[in-house]
């Protein structure tokens, strides 16, 4: 295993940035907790799940609600807010924990934690679709068509979706479990075709041991020759939590082999990088992946990577202080622009503790980092942890779990 660190880092404090909310649920019917991220569409509308709230409470969610799925229109220098699906619970899933993928044809396609079939306690979680009305229908409050594409048995299958979802060229959809039931299996990467107006599972590898892998939360990305990473929570041979044992977490490649798929692990996290890796994977263009990470490391408390898979060198791009063991760090992974400037959120630390934005920007073979952003200073919200957006213009967007979507203008 090779490693480097590239932590000669400058620290800025937030510098021209103007942060806006552009809508806070109320806890209703429209929502509660955002968890997850939007996801911008290429009118600059914007995509997402509230985790809690709607109209509906749930066998075992209590009454903090079934969840939602909204869009904010950009409509002139103000946003509209539509509610595109409120769940009910039971066999229609509940609780959406990621953030949402865009159909080709404009449908909006996600998961539920929970509901669905009979194989967990509270279900093992479903794949959702919702479908666009119509053109004819202009206003707002026109419905869209909720489809439930498949349900989780918590076999080989997994259950509990944590990651967000991804496309290939011919339309099939990948993605992640993090857990099944009585936690005989660990998780899963699976694919959904679509056949004859249906679609056909496929589980294309599956997590069945503690050391081998398992809480894959971050879904699953493409790089240019057709192979799958993602990485797991668990996994590996390397602790990261005193007493306990449990592995710090890994990185995984599936390659298209003849009718099925090869499974390789191919870095292994280890306290003094930092372990629990979180969040969406991304390329840059020259093929390295990044990353954040939620435990120890350099100074303690998870950090920022990117990972070389030609060379296998990992390199610690920032590390960021606290208690190595508390998963404090960065959840959600990063967003990187053309200059090659990485963006993410930590939702515990900052000014008032209740989590920040920030920013990292390659200078002469290091990082400058940049807070943009400190939650908990009024009406901002609090704890963000879910993957950012980001525009052409250089605009952020993102949600916290204080119930508030956001933007941050350069």
């Amino acid at each position: 295993m090779a490693m480097v660190f590239a932590l000669g880092i400058v620290t800025q404090s937030a510098h021209a940035q103007t942060f806006n909310v552009l809508y806070r649920f109320t806890g209703g019917s429209d929502g509660a907790s955002p968890y997850a991220g939007v996801t911008l569409d290429r009118a600059g509308n914007l995509y997402g799940t509230a985790t809690f709230g709607g109209s509906r409470n749930c066998d075992y969610g209590g009454d903090a609600g079934c969840g939602t799925v909204f869009k904010l229109s950009h409509k002139g220098t103000g946003w509209v807010f539509s509610l595109l699906y409120g769940f009910t619970g039971g066999s229609d899933g509940w609780w959406p924990f990621t953030s949402v993928t865009l159909g080709a044809d404009g449908s909006v396609y996600g998961t539920t934690l929970y509901g669905g079939g009979t194989g967990c306690l509270a279900g093992c979680g479903t794949v959702f679709k919702l479908k666009p009305p119509p053109n004819l229908c202009r206003s707002v409050s026109c419905p869209w068509t909720k489809t439930e594409i498949y349900q989780f048995t918590g076999g080989l299958d997994g259950g509990d979706p944590e990651g967000s979802l991804t496309f290939d060229a011919s339309g099939n959809i990948f993605g992640t479990t993090s857990y099944a039931q009585d936690n005989q299996y660990y998780g899963s990467v699976y694919e959904l075709s679509p056949f004859n107006g249906g679609w056909t599972p496929s589980d294309l590898y599956t997590f069945t041991d503690y050391y081998t892998g398992g809480g894959s939360g971050g879904g699953v990305v493409f790089d240019k020759y057709g192979n799958l990473w993602g990485t797991s929570e668990l996994g590996g041979r390397r602790t990261c939590y005193t007493g306990s044992g449990d592995p710090c977490g890994l990185i995984f490649e599936l390659t298209p082999s003849g009718s099925g798929w090869t499974y390789k692990t191919v870095y292994q996290f280890d306290s003094s990088v930092g372990g629990s890796p979180t969040g969406n994977l991304i390329f840059d263009e020259s093929g390295n992946l990044y990353g954040t990470l939620a435990i120890n490391g350099p100074y303690g408390n998870g950090g920022v990577y990117q990972f070389n898979p030609s060379t296998g060198v990992l390199t610690v791009l920032y590390s960021f202080a606290g208690n190595g063991e508390s998963a404090a760090g960065p959840q959600g992974g990063v967003v990187r622009d053309k200059a090659g400037n990485l963006y993410g959120v930590d939702p515990y630390k900052g000014a008032h503790g209740v989590g920040f934005v920030f920013e990292l920007t390659p200078s002469n073979g290091g990082w400058i980092y940049t807070d943009l952003h400190d939650f908990g200073s009024g009406s901002d919200g609090e704890y963000p942890y879910g993957t950012l957006a980001l525009d052409a213009n250089g605009n952020l967007y993102g949600t916290n779990t204080g119930g508030v979507v956001f933007e941050i203008t350069p």
